[in-house]
């Protein structure tokens, strides 16, 4: 497996997983959504996707990093906002490794850190605190959204 740092290039393999995720979290399919909204983030640099590619050159997942600062501490920091593995590819060791990947992402970068959300009943939990996530019990997070 190889992670690197997708481009427009890579956007017919991505594409695929990106619904996939939305799929996951409840949305409905939509392929076309899905590619404007990859498209618009790998053109302006917003986000920094990185995809795991098998030795077939098949797409098995990617995670997506926002940048963001933190005022406090003076450093920037970023939001690991998706996380996302096929079906086909769970269970060997993708997730983890596109998590590491993010965060030697991180350190290269000079940041305070990675943070992440994810529902209450993700599995995926597991992975974060097996390999050293920790659960913010100190802070409340509030959300305000436009409806």
């Amino acid at each position: 497996m190889k992670i690197q740092a997708a481009t427009l290039s890579h956007l017919n393999k991505l594409t695929p997983l990106f619904n996939g995720y939305r799929v996951f979290y409840k949305q409905p399919s939509d392929i076309a959504r899905a590619e404007k909204f990859l498209t618009e983030r790998l053109e302006k640099g917003d986000s920094t996707i990185f995809i795991a590619i098998s030795e077939n050159e098949e797409a098995m997942g990617f995670t997506q990093l926002y940048p963001s600062f933190s005022s406090v501490s003076t450093q920037r920091t970023y939001i690991l906002n998706d996380l996302y593995v096929s079906e086909a590819h769970r269970k060997k060791g993708v997730g983890e490794a596109l998590m590491q990947h993010a965060k030697q992402f991180a350190i290269l970068k000079g940041a305070k850190g990675i943070t992440l959300e994810t529902e209450t009943h993700n599995p995926a939990q597991h992975l974060y605190e097996r390999i050293g996530w920790k659960k913010d019990t100190a802070v409340f997070h509030y959300t305000w959204e436009i409806h």
